[in-house]
């Protein structure tokens, strides 16, 4: 099992979204500090558009092609999460592991912690012969009917 450096804790906040793009010689330009600002204020996740459209309405000026880039690059370097979903990608702040709970009413994406118990891990690793060290669940679902 592979352990982590220092420097590859999960990201829990802004804060440690900007470090993490000092620590890697990322500059901090005002577009990419307003998109991951977005980003750690929002619940949800976001599509590039809804970023540049969010952003510009609140006056921070920012254009396409700087709001591709910067989720490119913020994204491959892991400091924000990039979705890949039949109708595009979506952007959010979390980067720890992590499952999801899609509602197919409203398209949103919720994040959620999961803890599987150690006797499904092991029923899986033996299953499969692989040495179970992360996971990922998606949950997909409608919205409950109010009674």
């Amino acid at each position: 099992m592979e352990t982590s450096a220092p420097s590859e804790r999960p990201i829990s906040s802004l804060e440690d979204a900007l470090e993490r793009c000092q620590a890697l010689g990322m500059r901090l330009s005002r577009q990419r500090r307003y998109i991951l600002e977005l980003l750690w204020q929002q619940e949800g996740h976001l599509s590039a558009r809804e970023i540049y459209h969010r952003l510009n309405q609140q006056g921070r000026e920012i254009g396409h092609t700087s709001v591709y880039q910067n989720l490119d690059a913020l994204s491959e370097q892991g400091i924000i999460e990039c979705l890949e979903r039949a109708d595009g990608r979506l952007y959010g702040h979390a980067s720890a592991s992590h499952s999801h709970v899609n509602c197919l009413d409203t398209n949103e994406i919720l994040d959620i912690q999961v803890v599987l118990p150690p006797e499904l891990i092991q029923q899986i690793e033996a299953q499969t012969g692989v040495i179970i060290t992360d996971y990922r669940i998606d949950f997909f679902g409608t919205k409950a009917a109010p009674v």
